[in-house]
């Protein structure tokens, strides 16, 4: 295997070009990757590391945070604005994994890998993000819902590397329930955010479908920003009914739904009372 260690975004896309068709592994953070090549799931003709690019940007603008994609996840954690502008995102960071591995993993390659049970796609669809996009052609970009296609599959085409995300600063919640909090993945995880422009509701999960998606009848309930809690009961179980669960070894039909409806309630409300300054 040959390994790659760039220091220019044009030297890591000619890289990609160049290299055997399907057979050339990015590495951003590792923290996936390295596991799959320890064990065998994966075995590249060529290791292309994005160590050396200097894409670690966080930088605040009007009414979004813009993300380099190799940008550990440990220093957008540490980013002082982060919890008061955008709390969601900042739960949903602090969830993932220990310490060690946040110092490590990075948020391009989290939405890459495109897995149905990351903790961090379920935030960035209910702020809307958009995704950066760079290859020979240049840079486009992507609403994260698009970039999507399915578990482990994404819009990125031959050549191209995620490059950065930009984040509304919202109003928002992340939600989480797993067995054991330090070093597995979450049976289900719920994000929900407000926009306060259009005083529209949007509501994602992930751990529940074969990808992390919106519960869109869910959120065609709530109206305002401090809903009456009928309709956040109607909220919670709506994205309860409309879920296509499935069943595996973390957790059964039933218990991921009684999940989901309780952590759905429990994110409106959270962030109902930031918005509002009233419990609802």
């Amino acid at each position: 295997m040959q390994l790659l260690a760039p220091t220019r975004a044009e030297e890591a896309i000619a890289a990609l070009l160049d290299g055997p068709e399907g057979r050339v592994a990015v590495l951003a953070g590792g923290t996936d990757l390295l596991l799959d090549l320890d064990e065998g799931k994966s075995s590249p003709e060529v290791l292309l590391s994005l160590h050396r690019l200097p894409w670690r940007e966080l930088t605040w603008e009007a009414e979004r945070l813009e993300i380099g994609a190799t940008l550990p996840l440990a220093q957008l954690e540490q980013d002082p604005e982060l919890a008061r502008r955008i709390p969601g995102l900042h739960e949903a960071v602090g969830a993932i994994g220990g310490v060690a591995l946040r110092h490590q993993a990075t948020l391009g390659g989290n939405l890459v890998r495109a897995s149905p049970v990351s903790d961090l796609i379920p935030i960035l669809l209910a702020l809307e993000c958009e995704v950066g996009l760079l290859g020979s052609g240049g840079e486009r970009s992507l609403p994260l819902e698009q970039f999507l296609l399915g578990p482990r599959r994404t819009a990125l085409q031959r050549g191209e590397l995620v490059r950065r995300v930009w984040v509304p600063a919202l109003p928002s919640a992340f939600r989480w329930q797993r067995v054991r909090p330090a070093n597995d993945v979450s049976q289900i995880s719920v994000a929900v955010a407000f926009a306060p422009k259009e005083e529209r509701w949007r509501i994602a999960t992930a751990g529940v479908a074969p990808l992390a998606r919106r519960a869109k009848a869910a959120e065609a309930i709530l109206r305002g920003p401090s809903p009456g809690e009928e309709a956040i009961a109607a909220a919670g179980a709506s994205a309860a009914e409309e879920a296509e669960v499935r069943q595996d070894r973390r957790a059964t039909d039933a218990y991921r739904r009684h999940l989901l409806r309780t952590l759905v309630l429990r994110a409106i409300r959270a962030v109902a009372t930031g918005v509002g300054g009233q419990p609802a």
